[in-house]
C-alpha cells in the first residue's frame, strides 16, 4: 500500500508530503520554521528546540485501549502499574481528533525499525507536521536501507498531533487535554498536546515490552557494551545511578545506551541512536556525549546565548535537558549492527543515599532476581521539587513506567536467560559511604570505575570475600586499586549502632516493597533471597 493510500485509510490528506527526508533537508525545514517548530543552530552545529510546557514524559496521560486483546495481558494501573485503560470509543474520538489535526497539513513521514534483530524488529512509521519531530525519529530509530524503504510496510504507526488538545477530556474519561494512547489491535500510537519528543521513543519501548516477553524474549531497560573479545555486559540503573557514564568506556564498544532485547541469538539494541541528558555536561565528564553534539544532533530545552553557545549548566528551563543523536556519532560502537553475544556480566546500579549498601556485591541468581524486581535507588535533595531528604525509590525491573506486562513476566525471561547462559550478576552502589547524604560523601567515580573494571576483567572473582549482614551479599574485602576500607560500608561509619539501625530500616523498605510479589509463584523463590530482618 502506498503512503498516500495508507493516509487515506486514516482519513488524512496531506497538502504536501515529505517522505524520509535527509538530514540536510530536515535541517532546512526546521530552521526555517517558527514557534515550537523552530530549530536554532548552535555553535556546535547541532539544532536546538524547545518543547514548551512538557519537558519530560507525561506519565499520567498515558493510556492503552482496554479490549479483548489487552484485558488479560496488560499490567493495569489498578494492579500497581502506570498503565491506564482507555475505552475503545474514547480511542476513536482521540484518533479522530488527531487525524483532523493532521488532515490538510504539510506532513513529514519517517520510516524506521525498532530492534536491530530482523527477526523480531518492528517496522515503525511516524506521521507528523513538525520537521524536528521527524528529525528526532530519524536519530532514534534504525534507518532502513534504500531497498527496504521502497517496500516498507509499517507494523506500527505513530500519529504525532502535538498541536491539538482534547477539550472534552472529562467526557472521554481521561485526565487532561494531553494524551499518549496505544491501541494494540490497531497497532497505532496517537499523541496530542505535548511537544516532548521522548514520547515517540519511550512509547515504542513500551510496545516492544509488550510483544517480546510474549515470545520468551527479554525486554530490558539497560545499556550494553562489548569487550575486545566480544564479551557483552549489561548495565541496569535508574536515573542518577551512572548507567550511561559507566557503560561508556574507551576500552569497550557501545551496543546501545538505553533499551535492549535478549533472544536466542544474544543482545540487540532497540534503537539507532542515543538520547542523553545534558545538564552539567562537560567534555571532561562525558567526552563521548559532548563530542556527539554536532550537526544532525538535536538538543532539547537547553539555554543558548545570542551567539548560539550552549550553557549546559543552566537548568532554568528544565533539569531534563536532552540531546538525541545517531549512534554513529559515537566512535567506539559495535558495527554493522548493534548486537552482541549472550552477556556473561550483568550489573545492577543503585545510588544508595543512605550509605548502607556496599560499593559492590556479588549476587546469586535468586538475589539478582530479587534486586531486579525491586529496582531500588534513592532520590537525593535537589533532584526533584519537594525532595528535602533521601527518599527510597523502587521502580521494578529498573523501568516501571515502560512495563506493559506484569513485572514477573520480565523477571521470568531475564531469569531464564541468566540461568541458560550462566551470567554473573552484581549490585554496584554509586551512592554514599561514611554515612547517609548530608553526613557521608559519594563514592568516588574513580573507585566505581575500578570496581566495574574488576567485574569486567574477572579479577573480582578471585578476590577474598565476606558476607554482608542482613542483605546476605557476598562482598570482596580487597580489590586492586580500590580503598579496602570502603568495601564494607559498616567500616566507614563513625557510629556502628547508627549504621546497623539504618541498614535495618532500609531492609524493612525492601521487604515491604516486595510483599506485592509474594503471591506470584515465580517470585516465591526470590523472596528468600531478600534481606533478613532482625525483628522477623
Amino acid at each position: 500500500m502506498s503512503i498516500e493510500s495508507e493516509l487515506k485509510t486514516l482519513n488524512i490528506h496531506a497538502s504536501d508530503l515529505h517522505v524520509n527526508l535527509s538530514y540536510d533537508t530536515l535541517f532546512e525545514h526546521e530552521t526555517a520554521a517558527s514557534g515550537f517548530e523552530k530549530g536554532t543552530v548552535t555553535q556546535t552545529g547541532a539544532v536546538a528546540v524547545d518543547t514548551g510546557e512538557f519537558t519530560g514524559r507525561s506519565a499520567k496521560d498515558k493510556y492503552i485501549v482496554y479490549d479483548d486483546t489487552t484485558k488479560d495481558t496488560i499490567w493495569w494501573k489498578a494492579e500497581g502499574s502506570d498503565n491506564q485503560p482507555l475505552l475503545p470509543e474514547s480511542w476513536d474520538a482521540l484518533k479522530t481528533l488527531s487525524t483532523d489535526q493532521l488532515n490538510g497539513k504539510i506532513l513529514y513521514i519517517m520510516d524506521g525499525f525498532c530492534g536491530a534483530n530482523p527477526n523480531t524488529r518492528l517496522a515503525v512509521r511516524l506521521v507528523t507536521e513538525v520537521a524536528w519531530m521527524a528529525h528526532f525519529f530519524k536519530n532514534m530509530f534504525i534507518e532502513p536501507t534504500d531497498a527496504e524503504k521502497i517496500n516498507f510496510s509499517p507494523d506500527w504507526t505513530i500519529l504525532n498531533a502535538c498541536k491539538t488538545k482534547c477539550d472534552n477530556y472529562d467526557e472521554l474519561g481521561i485526565r487532561s487535554e494531553t494524551y499518549i494512547a496505544f491501541n494494540i489491535q490497531e497497532r497505532q500510537t496517537i499523541i496530542g498536546n505535548t511537544w516532548y519528543g521522548g514520547e515517540i521513543k519511550k512509547g515504542m519501548f513500551s510496545i516492544m515490552n509488550y510483544f517480546l516477553p510474549l515470545q520468551d524474549i527479554a525486554a530490558l531497560h539497560c545499556s550494553a557494551n562489548q569487550g575486545s573479545a566480544g564479551d557483552t555486559a549489561l548495565f541496569f540503573g535508574l536515573s542518577g545511578t551512572g548507567k550511561t557514564t559507566l557503560s561508556a568506556s574507551p576500552d569497550r564498544k557501545l551496543i546501545g545506551d538505553d533499551e535492549h532485547g535478549w533472544d536466542d541469538d544474544g543482545i540487540f539494541n532497540f534503537e539507532g541512536g542515543c538520547y542523553a541528558k545534558t545538564i552539567d555536561l562537560s567534555e571532561e565528564k562525558e567526552p563521548d556525549i559532548y563530542r556527539a553534539i554536532r550537526r544532525n544532533a538535536l538538543l532539547e530545552n537547553v539555554v543558548l546565548d545570542s551567539n548560539g553557545a550552549v550553557d549546559f549548566a543552566d537548568g532554568s528551563k528544565t533539569e531534563n535537558t536532552r540531546v538525541s543523536y545517531p549512534i554513529q556519532h559515537i566512535d567506539n560502537i559495535v558495527t554493522p549492527r548493534s548486537v552482541g553475544q549472550h552477556p556473561q556480566i550483568i550489573i545492577f546500579l543503585t545510588c544508595d543515599a543512605y550509605g548502607v549498601l556496599p560499593p559492590v556485591s556479588k549476587l546469586t541468581t535468586e538475589q539478582a532476581m530479587y534486586q531486579y524486581l525491586s529496582g531500588y535507588t534513592a532520590k537525593i535533595p535537589g533532584t526533584e521539587l519537594g525532595v528535602t531528604e533521601p527518599t527510597s525509590t523502587f521502580s521494578t525491573c529498573f523501568g516501571k513506567p515502560f512495563l506493559t506486562l506484569h513485572p514477573t513476566a520480565y523477571a521470568k525471561t531475564l531469569g531464564d536467560k541468566i540461568k541458560a547462559h550462566n551470567s554473573r550478576t552484581y549490585l554496584v552502589n554509586t551512592g554514599w559511604t561514611g554515612g547517609a547524604f548530608g553526613v557521608g560523601h559519594r563514592i568516588s567515580l574513580k573507585n566505581t570505575r575500578t570496581i566495574i573494571n574488576a567485574i569486567l576483567d574477572g579479577s573480582i572473582e578471585s578476590a577474598p570475600t565476606e558476607i554482608f549482614g542482613v542483605f546476605n551479599f557476598s562482598i570482596p574485602t580487597q580489590l586492586n586499586g580500590v580503598e579496602s576500607s570502603i568495601l564494607n560500608p559498616a567500616n566507614t561509619w563513625a557510629d556502628a549502632q547508627a549504621f546497623d539501625a539504618q541498614r535495618e530500616q532500609l531492609a524493612k523498605q525492601f521487604v515491604e516493597n516486595f510483599k506485592k510479589y509474594e503471591s506470584f509463584s515465580i517470585a516465591k523463590s526470590f523472596t528468600q533471597a531478600g534481606p533478613v530482618l532482625a525483628t522477623a
